[in-house]
């Protein structure tokens, strides 16, 4: 006779909050602080500027909106990045919300923080294809800029350069803060979340989803296995993806990946890193088998979801700047089509 799992009726709020507390962190009150980049009011205004001008990208298409749109969760929400001439990128897009939490940018880790993050995009030639050269020749040619990054980098000779290009986009990525019904039930309101929730945290605690996705940001603290018990098929895995294989060279290293963030989950589809799964659900059961070894039951997934559901966070208001006018020395876009393979 199978037996039906037994759930807690209704956890208990104040030693759920003690076990969640040992794993989790709610997020702070105050835009949080960055290595060697002091955020201001005019470096936050400056870099929102940069993250939606277009200009920026060789085509004068692509914008760092583009691929974490602000109003879809952060992200763009297809299976990998259209860039440059169209072409589709290979990984998917994480969100931009609450990044600045992440221990290490990109799913292998190869930015250290989200200054190194905003400088390779704009250089990598699937995305935005364009040279620091190109972009700072773009940004002198507006004065508004100039008075902007004047603004920004008082004192500073030069104000106008690709480090304080990053320093800025930092600075504003660094607002973009989501605060959750998680962190009202971590910081004391019993009644933040649902019952369900709350015991969809139990049994992410207690399967031992939170030893990877823990932290701040529920995830982007360390680096593990896609397929640590069971290795997904090529479909949601692909063989040619080794993950953070290609920035250490360790044959350990091969198909990691950063844990992702978990915090606006519900808004991020397509799931992992290949973007191959559009259902939450699906995620949830995949990752029970690659990850744990188990094979979720349907009431399981369900709650485990309701928990995923408390991590969508108010987005904070942004308006949309309005930006410098090009004038007659402004580089001309490169308007060029790349065919598919």
């Amino acid at each position: 006779m199978l037996m039906t799992p037994a759930y807690a009726a209704d956890p208990s709020p104040a030693e759920l909050r003690a076990q969640a507390q040992e794993v989790f962190k709610p997020l702070p009150s105050t835009v949080p602080s960055v290595k060697d980049n002091r955020i201001t009011p005019e470096k936050i205004a400056l870099g929102k500027a940069l993250f939606f001008d277009t200009r920026v990208s060789a085509s004068g298409v692509f914008s760092c909106n583009s691929c974490h749109n602000l109003a879809t969760g952060g992200d763009d929400n297809l299976e990998t990045s259209i860039g440059h001439g169209w072409q589709k990128g290979p990984r998917n897009s994480p969100t931009v919300f609450n990044s600045v939490f992440n221990a290490a940018q990109f799913w292998d880790g190869r930015a250290e923080d989200l200054k190194a993050q905003a400088k390779g995009p704009v250089q990598a030639g699937v995305e935005m294809a364009n040279t620091p050269g190109q972009v700072i020749a773009t940004l002198k040619s507006m004065p508004q800029y100039i008075e902007w990054f004047e603004a920004a980098f008082p004192g500073e000779a030069d104000p106008v350069t690709f480090d304080n290009f990053a320093k800025a986009i930092e600075a504003f990525e660094a607002t973009l803060i989501t605060p959750a019904p998680f962190d009202a039930f971590l910081n004391g309101d019993d009644d933040a979340i649902t019952v369900e929730a709350k015991q969809g945290m139990q049994l992410f605690i207690d399967k031992g989803c939170a030893s990877c996705h823990g932290g701040i940001n529920i995830g982007g603290e360390g680096y593990y296995p896609f397929g640590l018990v069971e290795k997904p098929g090529a479909d949601v895995l692909p063989e040619n993806d080794k993950g953070r294989f290609a920035v250490t060279n360790t044959a350990d290293d091969s198909y990691v990946f950063r844990a992702a963030p978990l915090r606006n989950i519900a808004l991020t589809a397509p799931y992992f890193h290949s973007g191959k799964v559009w259902d939450l659900k699906q995620a949830v059961a995949i990752m029970g088998t690659a990850q744990l070894g188990e094979a979720l039951n349907d009431k399981d997934v369900d709650l485990i979801v309701a928990f995923l559901d408390t991590l969508t966070g108010k987005a904070p208001e942004v308006t949309y700047p309005i930006l410098p006018a090009e004038t007659s020395t402004t580089p001309k876009p490169v308007a060029t089509i790349i065919p598919a393979n």
